[in-house]
């Protein structure tokens, strides 16, 4: 794809000075201030209220590799090629993952009469022989064997990428399960209790099913639901999560799984402006896939809208430098859609991009006003990012500043599509307002808001809908984005 991306686009292939500088970064004059009035609430706003409708007609959600997403593609490609864009399409393959019943976990203290004797789990009969532990599939029969007597149900959340089928057996306690050791004891066909940290999920669940472990339950070390699961599907074994306050297990587990896992092909959508000089080209991202958990219309309907609106109107323009609009797929399966295009650029064309501006959840309703830190003033968390983007830093602030609004500094923390860029040395920036990090009074004495509370509390959820929107936000931070990309691209004006 990018062969034909350069062929579609005649990008150049010019040295690109590494790191650029806004001009008219201080918002208030043409065409920064013109581009800002094009982006209308109203525009924004019908965007949001089409991905609502999407999500409604395809089971609530716009997931990567679903029908929802596809629709969503479909509606950005086809505004974008009425407004006289060439649209290229950017596909690309990811394991696609969904539970197709919700996981249950039963814990007894009685073991069968004679374990032994019970036929093993079929996820790893093959590989360990006979052992404590009895299955079936969760729509088929059950196993042979004595039964354990019903026990008290857990609540338990299926991790992504487990494997799928009902397993039993005796639950034995690994520690955190980040070294084989761990497992010393472990005899096959019981079942592994390990808590979550130290080591990743993938390490954890190896340890264990290398030891003949028939299921795997991780116990959350704070508060709240254990979300999250494997990078792929390298397990057989359901993988399950259960909470922090019901991490002691003793006895004797049922966990019954029921999950798809498959290749599917989803894709990022690219258009670039015909006018302005390419080796210095002007990027501007958004992921446009929700979680499947709810439709995502502020994470991240909120930033596909605003790169979407922001790239009509300026159709109506002609920068100095090319302007490349980017929605990007499957962002939150690991931020794939980014990684791939990133990944598969040649070299020179890397160094044709000047910077890379990121949209992400921007109308939070217990919003904050956050500038990502690019040159690490902050002293939290990650190290600034490469040389330039403290320049989109004071690029934003002064558009907040100019606006009389409070404004604050956000890590780099790597977990969303400016990632891959920055890991190629591109200078990177935007703005954020919020996802499941608890308002603190001092945000809320700055930005208002209830202190205490999530900055978005549908943070991938279902109720994360055109009703989760803060309109304000919206509203204040696309027009940041306008002024931002103005400054950049009209440069030379």
């Amino acid at each position: 794809m990018r062969l034909l991306f350069t062929a579609v686009l005649s990008l150049g292939l010019h040295a690109m000075n590494p790191a650029i500088s806004a001009a008219n970064a201080a918002p208030g004059g043409s065409p920064g201030s013109e581009l800002a009035d094009a982006v209308s609430r109203s525009n924004l706003v019908r965007h949001l209220r089409v991905f609502q409708d999407i999500a409604d007609r395809n089971g609530g959600n716009r997931a990567a590799g679903t029908s929802g997403f596809d629709e969503s593609a479909e509606y950005v490609q086809s505004q974008l090629t009425a407004a006289g864009y060439q649209v290229v399409s950017d596909p690309f393959e990811f394991m696609y993952f969904k539970e197709l019943a919700p996981a249950q976990l039963k814990l007894t203290v009685k073991y069968p009469a004679n374990p032994l004797s019970s036929p093993f789990n079929r996820h790893s009969a093959a590989r360990k022989g006979t052992g404590p532990g009895t299955a079936s599939d969760p729509n088929g029969s059950p196993a042979t064997g004595m039964e354990p007597e019903p026990g008290s149900a857990i609540k338990v959340t299926t991790l992504r990428f487990s494997g799928s089928g009902r397993v039993r057996g005796p639950v034995r306690d690994a520690g955190t399960g980040c070294r084989a050791r761990g497992f010393a004891a472990f005899q096959a066909g019981e079942v592994a209790k390990v808590v979550r940290g130290i080591c990743t999920i993938d390490l954890k669940v190896k340890h264990a099913v290398a030891a003949g472990a028939v299921g795997v339950v991780i116990v959350n070390d704070r508060e709240g639901d254990l979300r999250g699961g494997l990078t792929g599907p390298r397990a057989h074994v359901p993988v399950v999560g259960v909470r922090k306050q019901d991490g002691d297990l003793r006895g004797y587990a049922e966990i019954v799984t029921s999950t798809l896992s498959e290749r599917r092909v989803t894709r990022n959508l690219i258009v670039q402006t015909p006018q302005g000089r390419t080796d210095e080209v002007i990027m501007v991202g958004a992921h446009l896939d929700s979680v499947q958990e709810g439709p995502g219309i502020n994470d991240n309907g909120s930033g596909s809208a605003a790169v979407l609106e922001l790239a009509l109107r300026m159709r109506q323009f002609r920068p100095d430098r090319a302007v490349r609009f980017v929605w990007w797929g499957a962002e939150e399966l690991g931020l794939l859609g980014s990684k791939h295009y990133v990944g598969s650029l040649p070299q020179q064309e890397r160094e044709n991009i000047g910077l890379y501006l990121n949209l992400d959840m921007i109308a939070s309703p217990n919003s904050i006003y956050g500038i990502f830190d690019g040159d690490d003033s902050d002293r939290v968390g990650e190290g600034p990012g490469p040389r330039g983007s403290d320049d989109i830093e004071r690029t934003f602030q002064a558009f907040y500043d100019s606006r009389g609004l409070p404004h604050t500094g956000v890590d780099f923390t790597g977990r969303s599509d400016y990632g891959p860029f920055i890991e190629a040395g591109i200078p990177a920036g935007g703005v954020f307002t919020g996802a499941d990090a608890q308002k603190t009074a001092e945000q809320a004495a700055q930005f208002g808001g209830v202190p205490g509370k999530p900055l978005d509390p549908c943070y991938h959820l279902a109720c994360d809908t055109i009703k989760n929107i803060h309109l304000v936000a919206l509203d204040v931070n696309a027009d940041a984005i306008a002024h931002a990309v103005a400054a950049y691209a009209f440069q030379d004006r």
